[in-house]
């Protein structure tokens, strides 16, 4: 065995990372768990909320600085302003996690027409991912410590390539295939200095997953390898991986994180 020691998931400590979207779910959990390992993490909302703030509370208490970003995806979003504050809050941003996304499952967006969802998943999940970046790529090159040091994580869907039944399932496929094709491109655009990769969660107990019904409760347990639903932790473990040294070696890559998707032909 080499005696030379193996670069570790835990030496992040001092790193700064901006999570999007992450006032719950799969964004809060990637934060708590960048903060848990020594990260200094910027937090996104939409706008003024007690989750937010309870997520920054939380960070705070494991000794780890923490500040909110504020920024609307949807109307008129400021890309350059937001860039310019994450970088100026710690000098620089090595971990740019793309999770904002937006929610047509539940609450009043459910109740929309298709072509509204449409607009809506458009501009807050695929826009903001490309126009945040092309941005923070660039400033990740120009202050480049080295090949590989700085990490953009984007967020895609496992069944996105396979297609699923329904109107979910034509809206997912189109936004989120696009941000894992574009993910690839990325990875091309911004070698060597940033690392660019995509998660493709499956079915994760989010707010929607919590109030599922009998049959999609069903159904997420039956896709899986594993006969359970995912968990935003089990997101955030594999956000931890990809940012840290360990995962050195991987960029232009989507790896879907659902337990292993179960072939129900067979």
């Amino acid at each position: 065995m080499s005696s030379n020691p193996q670069p570790s998931i835990g030496s992040l400590t001092g790193k700064t990372a901006m999570v999007t979207g992450s006032s719950s779910g799969i964004g809060r959990a990637i934060a708590l768990s960048l903060a848990k390992h020594g990260v200094n993490t910027l937090i996104h909302c939409r706008g003024e909320s007690e989750k937010i703030r309870d997520v920054q509370s939380e960070i705070l208490n494991l000794g780890v600085d923490c500040q909110i970003i504020f920024q609307d995806f949807l109307d008129k979003p400021d890309w350059d302003s937001m860039i310019a504050k994450a970088w100026a809050w710690k000098g620089g941003v090595d971990f740019w996690i793309n999770n904002a996304g937006g929610d047509v499952l539940t609450g009043a967006s459910a109740d929309q027409t298709l072509e509204e969802k449409l607009r809506l998943l458009w501009q807050v999940d695929v826009n903001s991912t490309l126009m945040l970046s092309r941005r923070a790529g660039k400033k990740m090159q120009e202050s480049s410590n080295g090949a590989g040091q700085s990490v953009i994580l984007n967020m895609g869907w496992d069944q996105a390539a396979q297609g699923m039944e329904g109107d979910s399932g034509e809206l997912f496929a189109t936004t989120k295939g696009a941000i894992m094709a574009m993910t690839k491109s990325l990875a091309q655009s911004l070698s060597p200095e940033v690392r660019v990769n995509c998660i493709a969660p499956g079915w994760i107990k989010t707010e929607w997953g919590a109030q599922a019904s009998d049959y999609w409760s069903n159904r997420a347990t039956q896709d899986s390898l594993m006969d359970r639903w995912g968990t935003p932790d089990d997101i955030a473990q594999v956000a931890l991986f990809l940012c840290s040294p360990a995962a050195s070696f991987v960029s232009g890559q989507i790896l879907p994180v659902n337990g292993g998707f179960k072939n129900h032909s067979n």
